[in-house]
């Protein structure tokens, strides 16, 4: 299994901001096979060093995340974020 976990910093960390981008991860749920599990939410503790959004994925391996990144349900949500995100940062690994 793969994890692939992105933590986001937006341009304007508004609540509605923070929500849109939550609700935009989770549109995906149920929507790509290979997708097998989904998990996206908000920071509450707002300390210097937070990310205001998390998103959680896993996969059964490495090649559904590479099919994951083109995939043309995902494209347009990474095109949404795009817009919103200052910085990201993200790990993937195996487990």
């Amino acid at each position: 299994m793969v994890k692939h976990i992105v933590m986001y910093k937006l341009k304007n960390p508004t609540e509605e901001n923070i929500k849109a981008m939550i609700d935009k991860f989770m549109s995906m749920k149920g929507k790509i096979d290979i997708l097998k599990f989904i998990r996206a939410g908000g920071d509450f503790v707002k300390s210097a060093r937070s990310y205001d959004v998390c998103l959680e994925c896993e996969f059964e391996n490495k090649a559904d995340l590479e099919q994951y990144a083109v995939h043309p349900i995902h494209i347009p949500v990474k095109e949404f974020v795009g817009t919103m995100v200052e910085k990201a940062h993200s790990v993937d690994y195996e487990f």
